[in-house]
């Protein structure tokens, strides 16, 4: 039987450390080994490309066990081909741990994407959010278009994840492992904080072929 959940106001920094007791004693009692497994190493066969919020964790809505899924997280889930964070986890994850799926996934109703498409200042995020403004820039004819804002705020969710995984695609990384014949395949997904189901955004790559020539590297 699992360990009995608490109500988010009722959390304390104690309560997250009886938390975790809790936890472990419930896995031990349904796998004694468990947590054996899991020090023995990592072979994660997908890479998680995710927003901050705390109400998307990676695992919880693809009902995978800790060690299924490698993950980055940031605010609204944007790829920066100069974000060394990043790239570092990119890189990890397809020259060490050999991943077969990147995943971008944003979701409905996200926060960092709703402040983009305002005109106030929220502080330091702005030059952030500004690569979410690229993104309204490049798709400006189509968004402009669409007249309920709810409508809109929901597509330019989607062309957010979209455009991270053609980013994702285009690195040298990607492009690099493609050329070595490695399995991978790039993808953008939604999630739905009011379903709790994932969109397949449909984009997804797995070669070169698929690159475009503006950002091929050799």
């Amino acid at each position: 039987m699992c360990a009995k959940t608490i109500d988010t106001k009722d959390i304390t920094y104690d309560s997250l450390l009886q938390g975790n007791k809790d936890w472990v004693k419930d896995t031990i009692d349904s796998d004694p080994a468990f947590f054996d497994k899991l020090s023995a190493g990592q072979a994660p066969p997908v890479l998680w490309i995710g927003c901050s919020d705390s109400r998307v964790p990676a695992n919880q809505i693809t009902n995978t066990r800790p060690g299924d899924i490698f993950v980055h997280r940031n605010i609204a889930n944007v790829v920066v081909h100069t974000d060394m964070n990043l790239l570092s986890v990119l890189d990890y994850s397809i020259n060490v741990l050999k991943v077969k799926h990147v995943i971008v996934c944003g979701h409905y109703g996200c926060g960092g994407v709703k402040a983009a498409l305002g005109d106030k200042q929220v502080g330091l995020i702005d030059n952030w959010l500004r690569n979410i403004r690229d993104v309204y820039r490049l798709h400006d004819q189509e968004l402009s278009a669409i007249q309920d804002p709810d409508q809109k705020f929901d597509r330019l969710v989607e062309l957010n994840a979209i455009e991270g995984a053609a980013k994702v695609m285009n690195t040298s990384i990607v492009q690099s492992a493609w050329a070595n014949g490695q399995d991978l395949s790039v993808h953008a997904w939604v999630y739905s904080l009011k379903t709790g189901l994932i969109k397949d955004l449909k984009v997804t790559t797995k070669s070169l072929d698929d690159v475009s020539p503006a950002f091929k590297v050799s």
